[in-house]
């Protein structure tokens, strides 16, 4: 963990078509109350969600000082020059607020469904791989040509350049994953559902090494958990589910321990008053565990 950073905090709303009104009340509720972050996942093939671009630019320009990414884009559905250019843009008009999520791409039956380039396995990897170096070049402001197995770019004149540095987090998993991350991603975006705490300490370890062996500092990238959870007035009823002291210590062992510099909580129930109380009572002690330790 990067000891001259404050843990940061976000939410992860479900894109619900219907629940779109209330998704922009929750964005401004937090934006208020000083959380970090408001995520939304990448799935343009499920008819019920709205599109995360779409959603993110109305969050962005309806808030003030929240940050916006997707988490995580779907590369199989997404052209990388066109994201970059989404996202450079949304930078821009934000005052330097988005960062980039990305991932390989999954559900790849939905994906050919739509049109998209649907990939497997390996093959999804290394299109992952090559869009980073587009998306990079496509924020350098400079005319671009690439020719890559996945992608080409034949002399394109990029533009226009992000308002802030825009960071590229992975969700990431398997050991090529996390050796790319290592080597190339600015965060780390993993999921409490698909990978447990059991399992952080070895993926962070093959995040560091790819990092050191390619001239990083580990302390250079970024470990944000996408969290669930409910915050309760009673006993405790399992991991993240229980009282605010509990939410406190846990979060606190996470970050300390195991190296983790922030959580975006996708609410089970109750999203207001359960983004409430994780901005009021729980991230701002666990700064406070987190800073203390640091010093």
């Amino acid at each position: 963990m990067n000891r001259a950073r404050s843990v940061l905090f976000g939410y992860f709303p479900t894109p619900q078509a219907a629940a779109y009104s209330r998704i922009i009340e929750n964005a401004r509720l937090i934006d208020e109350l000083g959380l970090d972050l408001i995520a939304i996942q990448d799935h343009p093939y499920q008819p019920r969600f709205l599109d995360a671009l779409a959603l993110l630019t109305s969050v962005a320009v309806q808030t003030k000082k929240l940050r916006v990414l997707p988490d995580v884009v779907n590369l199989q559905m997404r052209s990388p020059a066109m994201l970059a250019k989404w996202a450079a843009s949304l930078d821009v008009m934000s005052g330097g607020r988005v960062e980039l999520g990305l991932g390989a791409g999954a559900f790849t039956a939905a994906v050919a469904a739509m049109g998209g380039d649907a990939r497997e396995g390996s093959v999804a990897v290394s299109a992952l791989e090559e869009a980073i170096a587009v998306i990079r070049l496509m924020w350098s402001g400079e005319r671009v040509r690439f020719d890559g197995r996945f992608y080409q770019l034949g002399g394109v004149h990029a533009g226009p350049i992000p308002a802030h540095p825009i960071g590229i987090w992975l969700g990431a998993y398997r050991p090529r994953m996390l050796a790319i991350t290592g080597r190339l991603a600015d965060g780390w975006l993993p999921s409490l559902g698909f990978l447990g705490t059991d399992a952080l300490n070895d993926a962070n370890r093959r995040i560091d090494d790819a990092a050191t062996a390619a001239g990083r500092s580990p302390a250079e990238i970024l470990r944000i958990y996408n969290i669930g959870g409910r915050i309760t007035d009673g006993v405790s009823s399992g991991f993240l589910d229980g009282p605010v002291d509990q939410w406190i210590d846990q979060l606190t062992e996470l970050t300390v321990d195991f190296g983790m510099d922030g959580y975006i909580l996708g609410p089970t129930e109750d999203a207001a008053e359960q983004l409430r109380r994780f901005a009021t009572e729980v991230a701002p002690r666990v700064r406070e565990n987190a800073a203390a330790v640091r010093t």
